[in-house]
């Protein structure tokens, strides 16, 4: 519950974080690549510092590995406000790293050092569980499902933060080359799906999740279940859409100079999150929904004119800016 002095409720982010290395040029494959920019990462790790960069309270539960790259990236979360309260360290296993490259498109490419890393350790008895219960939003996505026995955690943690009355937000975050199979990948996102009263996928996620090859209404809507209350897909350089009980439309996007697009979906979830998790009327009422979606499609356009995502994630000030700028 939000804190009676006024002190903004908080968000919890579940699931990994590690570090991605960036080639220092885009447009090449990997073996061709002169240099790599070490950039911290993972998509939840990511939600949670784009919610405290904007004003928000926020919070990470995952695990990592007892090695300097994870207390490295515990110490990232701290010197961004974030509180690392839910985070354990595995002193069997090393953190995460991927190797991500950049086309010249700005699109990416994935290369993942986990087997296992710790984050795939995090067992339900290692979880915090006063810190989840005391979340008004609970974020996680689908990679903490590929294997035991983080699943129990993620599925454990998503009870706990319900029955507390947390918002629960999901973004699959689809990372196939980790997945056993295109099947499991799809059985496992939606395995978990109902649950979630908030969605964000991409173009591509909705497209992998139907076998559809349209980004209409008709195909979005087919993922429709009767707990959500909100399902968003974003369109890159095209906006996003968003789908309620009672209205759905398009909001516009931001015209920017992309670099690289690591870590823009995680700004704009952030962005929204931020937004509704003091007060949920706003999606209920499409004029106030859409000037939040407009504030995180601006998220999620700055985030895309740096390298690296956490380096890139934008603070208020910066959003007002380009708010106002157009």
């Amino acid at each position: 519950m939000a804190a009676s002095n006024g002190e903004k409720s908080l968000i919890v982010s579940f699931g990994e974080m590690l570090i991605d290395f960036v080639p220092t040029v885009s447009g090449v494959s990997l073996a061709e690549a002169p240099g790599f920019i070490k950039a911290p990462g993972g998509a939840p790790a990511n939600v949670a510092i784009a919610v405290s960069r904007l004003g928000g309270r926020a919070a990470f539960v995952g695990k990592l590995g007892d090695d300097e790259f994870g207390h490295m990236l515990a110490g990232i979360l701290k010197q961004n406000g974030v509180s690392a309260e839910g985070i354990n360290f595995d002193t069997g296993a090393r953190t995460a790293l991927a190797f991500v490259t950049l086309r010249s498109d700005g699109e990416r490419e994935f290369m993942f050092y986990r087997n296992p890393s710790a984050d795939m350790l995090l067992r339900p008895d290692e979880l915090n569980l006063d810190l989840i219960k005391s979340a008004k939003v609970f974020h996680y996505g689908s990679i903490s499902l590929i294997v035991e026995p983080c699943r129990s955690a993620h599925l454990k943690a998503m009870e706990v933060a319900k029955e507390a009355g947390a918002l629960l937000s999901y973004d699959p975050n689809l990372r196939l080359p980790l997945w056993p199979s295109k099947e499991e990948a799809k059985k496992q996102i939606l395995s978990i799906w109902d649950k979630a009263e908030v969605i964000k996928v991409s173009d591509d996620e909705l497209m992998f999740l139907t076998g559809s090859d349209n980004v209409d209404d008709e195909t979005a809507l087919s993922l429709w279940h009767d707990n959500l209350k909100l399902l968003l897909v974003t369109l890159g350089e095209k906006g996003c859409k968003y789908y309620t009980k009672s209205f759905h439309g398009s909001v516009d996007p931001f015209h920017v100079n992309t670099v690289d697009t690591t870590g823009a979906g995680d700004s704009f979830v952030g962005a929204l999150l931020s937004n509704i998790v003091d007060d949920r009327t706003i999606l209920e009422e499409e004029a106030r929904l859409r000037e939040v979606l407009r504030f995180a499609n601006a998220c999620g356009a700055i985030t895309t004119t740096k390298k690296g995502a956490i380096p890139a994630l934008p603070t208020v000030s910066e959003v007002q800016t380009l708010l106002n700028g157009n």
